[in-house]
């Protein structure tokens, strides 16, 4: 179909209208783009092995037992390190807008059910430690379907949704906090703010007074990337939350900085393998 499974997979719409579960295991080799999703992604860590995981620009060091929430539209990827002592591994939930509007008509859920004060919750020695054996619950039902397993994945998800609207919004238990901001965190940042605007390598250095060395050696490092490279996935991921919304592709593709719409076309092919209108029939069909 010429699509690029490494980027497409990373954009993949979920099989089901409501939820999705499975393992996912990552090696030091592994090629994960930032990237977003049209539905919410939580994800349970089951290891300590010195990843990182950068949501929007919030940069988390993660634990086993750590839980990541990620909200539609918003950019995400694992820091992976050089020479992982392990694979990187989680078991991973999507549920969709559908599958909130769900829960919410069988009974009402608080108008904050999917907002935190943090993109983490750390479960380890605390009272949601049983957190992480809900997720185990649900990939096992897709890892072994039987007879009524794609009802006891949702009637499992809806529990585990309940009781991760309480662990993040838990006063007692102290949200955990991203890691001290450094160079990469304050770039993504400053990309974040003139995502609309010319963005350039040389500038972007005068603005932090650092070499232009220095940004690429660190975008090279940690995000697999280049700096230039980078800002264009997070421009994309942008142009995808305008489709989502409805915006015609001509004003998507001035509102992200592209300079014109040929340009945000061949950006936008090379880095998920389909156009912008497939991309955009695709979010129509997916509603239907």
């Amino acid at each position: 179909m010429g699509i690029d499974p490494e980027g497409f997979y990373q954009e993949v719409e979920m099989t089901s209208p409501y939820v999705n579960t499975h393992r996912d295991a990552s090696f030091s080799n592994s090629v994960i783009r930032l990237h977003s999703h049209s539905f919410y992604e939580v994800l349970c860590c089951l290891n300590t092995c010195g990843v990182e995981y950068l949501v929007g620009t919030e940069r988390y060091r993660l634990q086993k037992g750590d839980i990541v929430f990620v909200s539609p539209g918003v950019s995400h990827r694992p820091l992976l390190p050089e020479n992982l002592p392990e694979p990187y591994e989680r078991d991973v939930l999507w549920f969709s807008r559908k599958f909130v509007d769900l829960c919410g008509q069988l009974a009402p859920l608080p108008a904050n059910a999917v907002q935190r004060r943090t993109s983490l919750v750390r479960t380890a020695g605390t009272e949601w430690e049983f957190l992480p054996d809900m997720f185990r619950r649900g990939v096992q039902e897709h890892e072994n379907p039987q007879s009524g397993s794609e009802i006891a994945i949702i009637g499992n998800s809806m529990l585990l949704l309940t009781q991760l609207t309480r662990a993040f919004q838990d006063v007692h238990t102290a949200p955990v906090k991203a890691e001290k901001p450094e160079l990469l965190d304050e770039v993504m940042g400053y990309i974040e703010e003139h995502l609309a605007e010319k963005i350039s390598l040389p500038e972007t250095a005068k603005h932090f007074y650092v070499s232009e060395s220095t940004i690429s050696h660190v975008f090279q490092k940690k995000m697999g990337v280049s700096f230039y490279r980078c800002v264009t996935q997070r421009r994309l991921i942008a142009a995808k939350s305008l489709i989502w919304e409805g915006e015609s592709l001509e004003n998507v593709s001035h509102a992200v900085g592209f300079s014109d719409y040929s340009t945000f076309y061949r950006a936008f092919k090379q880095e998920y393998g389909i156009s912008p209108r497939q991309f955009e029939q695709m979010e129509h069909l997916s509603e239907e």
